[in-house]
């Protein structure tokens, strides 16, 4: 489905430009169209706010460059999308694999919001979306995964509907509630 999506996602662009044949930049474009939402063209970052982003994005590929077990930078961008992402920084593992190891999760933890710290002492709300996939992510280590030596191999998270967004429950005490999200 998607492949489908994206294949569809080309071909459309494809006609927008008056081709009746899809090109690899199509492909490209439909790629970061299905994963960030279309460009926003009429949003236009001011001089400070595009130097902000430069820095967020170029933290994220610096920290991940350093990292032993984290997919290489294909592509880093500050052009704003419709996701309300102001850019992004992309990165596709050279090989396809179902298991990540404890180290590779806390590799994708890591942020932007370091490098905006340190150019600009200031944090800013451009972070929001990495701190909410951190803590999902750290929360699933602890709460599925059994990463936690303090609390063990135990699963205290359940996600339900799978297929409609994977909301998570809890089922636990509230003391060890406390505990993961101390952990968190």
């Amino acid at each position: 489905a998607d492949l489908a999506n994206l294949v569809n996602e080309a071909a459309l662009r494809a006609v927008r430009m008056g081709r009746d044949r899809v090109t690899q930049e199509d492909l490209e474009e439909s790629i970061e169209t299905v994963m960030a939402g279309f460009k926003r063209k009429n949003k236009v970052l001011n001089e400070k706010e595009k130097a902000i982003v430069s820095y967020h994005e170029v933290g994220h590929a610096m920290v991940a460059t350093l990292q032993k077990a984290s997919a290489p930078v294909t592509k880093i961008t500050i052009v704003p999308r419709t996701s309300g992402a102001l850019g992004y920084t992309m990165q596709v593992d050279e090989d396809e694999h179902m298991l990540m190891t404890k180290e590779e999760l806390e590799n994708k933890i890591t942020g932007g919001r370091a490098a905006e710290m340190l150019a600009f002492n200031s944090a800013t709300s451009g972070a929001s979306n990495d701190i909410e996939q951190a803590t999902k992510l750290a929360r699933a280590m602890i709460g599925r995964f059994g990463m936690s030596d303090d609390i063990g191999m135990v699963a205290l998270e359940t996600v339900q509907n799978a297929y409609l967004g994977g909301d998570t429950s809890l089922s636990c005490s509230n003391a060890l509630a406390e505990e993961v999200d101390s952990k968190v």
